[in-house]
């Protein structure tokens, strides 16, 4: 006669225990544990006086922090030591809310560090009052660019840097075009770099400006990262978007795309930890 083996029931309860415990843990370390990823884009054209120029990329904080106020954010973006911290937008989340002297604390923290540029994205405006937002971070050293543009120096050579609001914004704000326009009227054909939220803008708007590099955000880094794609959900919740973390290049320009910080609403990431991005610059 066959034996039968005796089922343990609350053994496979407390594998199942286990392994659900494994499984939220993972999850809370995917989404609050940084990660500092690297980037080498070379140009021809780059100035020699650039050559080098290490710069620290963030975006979609989302009102996330990492450490009390922050501090191990700031911790991990001054052991890279950057020359200069460009911030891609949407510091806060609309879902959420802004919470009160969050924005002034990321905003000093980071400009204690190195000079520190700044575009809107498209929860600023969701969550209104951007002009007075963009008070509060100038009033903590922060770089607003706000459809314009500056002039970055390294070693007697000279970048231009321009910035661009989300088009969130105000139905009658300067669009990217007369922005590309101003820097060739002004600097004649310069390398230049330009900050702008939205990755899914690149191929069909941002890199016909005539940019050397864009750099945005936006894109959450496909939420969940898949091997073989370029991640799993655009934030608008389409499959298999493009456009979402590291280098491209479209039209003659390049871009850059960090796959940022946070999560907006109820969303998590998944392969995809919050990423302090540091792109260097190279002379091809």
């Amino acid at each position: 006669m066959a034996k039968h083996t005796r089922k343990h029931p609350l053994r496979r309860l407390a594998v199942l225990a286990a392994l659900a415990a494994a499984l939220v843990l993972f999850a809370r370390w995917e989404n609050t544990s940084l990660e500092v990823d690297r980037f080498d884009p070379a140009f021809s054209d780059l100035p020699a006086g650039f050559d080098g120029c290490r710069i620290v990329v963030l975006s979609d904080l989302h009102g996330a922090e990492f450490g009390e106020d922050n501090a191990d954010l700031f911790e991990t973006v001054a052991e890279q030591a950057p020359e200069y911290i460009f911030y891609l937008g949407d510091l806060e989340d609309k879902y959420r809310g802004p919470e009160p002297g969050f924005a002034e604390t990321v905003a000093a923290g980071l400009s204690a560090i190195a000079p520190t540029y700044y575009v809107t994205g498209n929860h600023e405006w969701a969550i209104g009052d951007v002009p007075e937002l963009k008070e509060r971070l100038a009033a903590q050293g922060v770089t607003v660019l706000s459809n314009s543009f500056v002039t970055l120096e390294r070693n007697g050579d000279t970048v231009v840097l321009a910035g661009i609001d989300d088009p969130n914004g105000y139905a009658d704000q300067k669009p990217p075009e007369t922005v590309a326009a101003e820097v060739y009227a002004a600097c004649g054909d310069p390398f230049w770099m330009l900050l702008a939220h939205r990755n899914d803008h690149f191929e069909t708007q941002y890199s016909l400006l005539g940019a050397d590099l864009v750099l945005s955000g936006h894109g959450h880094g496909g939420i969940i990262r898949l091997p073989f794609t370029d991640g799993l959900l655009s934030t608008d919740r389409t499959l298999f978007p493009s456009y979402t973390a590291g280098l491209y290049e479209a039209n003659g320009s390049a871009l850059f795309v960090t796959r940022g910080l946070g999560n907006s609403g109820p969303s998590f990431r998944l392969f995809n930890r919050p990423e302090v991005a540091v792109v260097t610059l190279h002379r091809a």
